[in-house]
This record gives C-alpha cells, structure tokens and sequence, in this order.
C-alpha cells in the first residue's frame, strides 16, 4: 500500500529544504495535517458571512468569535498541538461559531431589507441595456440599484444573487429584472451570450473569457488579473460600460423561479403543517441544498427530488438548488413542496425552521421526519456542516464527493462518530431514509 501523502512546508524544518511529504520531521502526520486544513477551510467559510455583515454595519463586539479564531490559527503554529482529538473539537467549535455568523448576516439582512417574502423571479431578458450582479454581496445590488435607478438600465442577478428579489427593500427597484443562468459555473457561457456590463461581488467568480474580459468588474474582496477592481460603492464605471453596449432585444422565457420562504412564512404555516403531518398527508421533510459543481455527479441531487413521493415537502438553500429548482413540484392542500429558504448563510433559517417543527409537533430534533441531503463545494459549505455537527444533527447525506482532505481515518470518524453517510442511487438512498422512517 503507497505511503499516505501530506504537504507542509510551512518552517524551516521542512524536508530538504522543500517539504514534508509523507511526515512531517516535527513529527506530524498525515491526519492531522489534512485535520488542520480542514480547520483552515471552516475558518474561511465562517469569515464570508462575517464579511458581509460588516459591510452592512454589523459589526458588534464578536468577543467569543474573536478568542476562538486566534486560538485556532495558533494551534497550528509549527510545534504547538500534535493532538488529532482536539482538532475534532476545534472543528465543532468552528461550527458553532459559524452559527453565530450566520445568524448574525441574516440579522443583518432583514434589518437592512426587511424579511423576505415568497416572490416569483422572471428568467428572461428585458429590451434594453443591462449588466449582471453574481455572487452574495446584497449591499453590492443595493448600491447599483440605487444608482441605476431612472437609467434605463435593467439589472439582473446571477446563481447566489436569486434570493434579493424576495427582500421587499430590494424589489422594490422596478429595474432589478429577473435571474439569468444557474449556478456559478455556468458564467463562461452566460456571460459571453449576453453583451452586459458584469459585476463580481464575493466568492464563486471565474477567470473570464477574453471575450467579455472588457465588460467584467470586481468589487469588494473580489479580485481577477486584468479585470477593473472598484473600491467602494460608486459603479459609475460599469454602469458606463451597460450604456456603451448595444441594447438587448426581448427574450422571454417560461421558467419562472421562486425564492423567498422566510422563518416567519414558513412558520405562519406551522398548525396546517402539524394537521398534514398528523394525518399523514405530510411523510417527510428534505433539506436539498448547498453549494454546486461542475461534475456530472450533481446529476444525482435532480433525479432524487424528480422521484421524491408526492407526500413529501422539499427544503432548499444554496446554490445547489439550480440542479432541480425549475421542477413544480406542486403543493400539498396549500403547502409548497419545494421551498426556498435562500443563499448557502439561510442554514441557519433552515435551522430555526427545523426547532420550530420539532417543536410544533412535540417531537425531539432526532425524530423529527427530516433528512439533510447535502452539496458541497467550497469553504463556506465545510463551515456550514460543522455548523450541523455542532448541532447534533446525523444522518446526514453528503455529496457529490467526499471531501478530498478527508483520509479514510477522518472519513471513519465522520461516518461512525457524526453519521455523515455519502449520497449513492437516487432512488436506492429514498428507500433506505423513507424505508427506515417506516419502521
């Protein structure tokens, strides 16, 4: 069996000068580097959300946050903690103090924009002038909407951005016009189709194609070689650029998105939901979401809610909705079978909505009817699972990879210890959950 590989190169100890590949001369090992990277990516995703909160001038003392970051990065200074156990807990602490970053952003939000509300979200493309916003920055939209405003100018989002049109002091611009595209991947193709100005405002950008590298723009934390960077929030450059560009024609489209389930929406619907699940008429709940990747594996997570039975209700957040959110999937006597909570940060949404649940039909969180069915990407969905960890949530169904930091002693430990099982068939993995909660 080939020797398990590791990188570290981070003192002076390290292998002829290079790296430790293998292990590491302070003594090291593989495990627990790939435990401290893992630590690492929690730490970037819980800082995402942290960020956006502070542009929108939430920033109070974050005490607890702040004690546990320092004793993070400090641990894994070189010669400090060989100890695997610990970074577990430091991962599940992690989690928890990404909860409280992500309950802080949507504080944030709804006391910025109001409290989102179900909305219907156009797909096609207006007459006229226009540029695309893609990413999570709503403060971002704010400031171009603002300014934009009487232009003649539609604005459009993008993958993560869907979720504004649902937040009444956003959509309220009559300019902010539909979402274009899926989800973050697909920009290449997206952007180059159609001749807007682009506007990056936070994680999941791509280097762009040379032919719209002339009409792109970053803003924010958002960097691209070549690419115009605007500090602040004055988009005069970009909305130039949407008025040098010709005008685009009429396109309509049929798929019609919804996004905007709410806690307080959701909740309003707590006694129908308790008489549905008391009569049967309501087996399961899902919580399908996260974030998306190009990999023919995500095919799975579209075929699974295609065959989900009609008594069940689908949860959705992230950007992993785009697989299956143009599906109608009807309703259940008034209730939505496919809800959308929002961006990857609603988690914590989905959270309260699941306490609440738990707590309308009198039940434990454990036996509550519902299974988390998971994608994951990036650092911000790494912080979000630790964040379920935390919680004590198992059962959990994960894909469309395992993490590739996890060995197989890190991949036993979440499977044995934290029941994360890892997404197979479709239809087989509906049996086992829908199976199970029959017996």
């Amino acid at each position: 069996m080939e020797k398990e590989k590791m990188f570290c190169y981070q003192c002076s100890q390290a292998a002829r000068g290079i790296g430790c590949d293998s292990a590491g001369v302070c003594g090291k090992n593989p495990t627990l580097t790939r435990l401290q990277d893992n630590l690492i990516y929690s730490i970037q995703g819980m800082s995402g959300y942290l960020y956006r909160a502070r542009r929108l001038g939430f920033a109070p003392p974050l005490p607890e946050i702040d004690d546990f970051i320092s004793r993070a990065f400090y641990s894994m200074f070189t010669n400090v903690n060989f100890d695997p156990e610990s970074y577990l807990q430091l991962a599940i602490e992690s989690g928890k103090m990404n909860l409280k970053g992500m309950k802080l952003l949507k504080v944030a939000y709804i006391e910025r924009y109001g409290e989102s509300q179900p909305t219907l979200v156009q797909t096609g493309i207006r007459k006229g002038r226009g540029i695309i916003v893609t990413g999570h920055g709503l403060k971002v939209l704010e400031e171009l909407l603002k300014q934009t405003e009487g232009s003649g100018i539609n604005v459009y989002t993008h993958s993560e951005m869907l979720p504004a049109h649902a937040y009444p002091e956003l959509k309220k611009y009559k300019h902010l016009a539909g979402n274009l595209g899926k989800a973050w991947h697909d920009q290449r193709r997206l952007f180059a189709e159609y001749p807007m100005a682009i506007l990056g405002t936070s994680n999941c950008v791509l280097i762009p194609k040379e032919e719209y590298k002339d009409r792109f723009f970053t803003t924010g934390p958002v960097r691209l070689p070549g690419i115009r960077h605007i500090n602040g929030y004055d988009y005069t450059p970009v909305i130039e650029k949407a008025k040098s560009l010709p005008e685009l024609e009429e396109k309509p489209s049929e798929t019609v998105l919804t996004t905007g389930y709410s806690r307080s929406v959701v909740l309003s619907l707590k006694d129908k939901i308790k008489e549905l699940v008391g009569e049967g008429k309501i087996r399961h709940f899902f919580l399908v979401g996260g974030c998306d990747s190009p990999t023919r594996k995500m095919e799975y997570y579209r075929e699974f809610v295609r065959l989900l039975p009609k008594d069940t209700v689908v949860l959705t957040l992230g950007c992993g909705k785009f697989r299956f959110n143009d599906l109608d999937l009807g309703e259940i006597e008034g209730i939505p079978r496919l809800i959308d909570l929002g961006q990857c940060n609603d988690a914590i949404v989905a959270i309260d909505i699941a306490v609440s649940l738990a707590e309308v039909l009198g039940l434990e969180m454990k036996e509550l009817p519902l299974t988390l069915i998971l994608c994951w990407m990036n650092q911000d969905a790494i912080a979000i699972l630790w964040s379920l960890i935390a919680l004590g949530l198992t059962g959990i169904y994960l894909g469309p990879v395992p993490p590739a930091w996890a060995n197989d002693g890190i991949l036993e430990v979440l499977t044995n210890r934290y029941g994360i099982k890892f997404i197979g068939d479709p239809k087989e993995d509906i049996d086992e959950i829908l199976g199970y909660q029959n017996n």
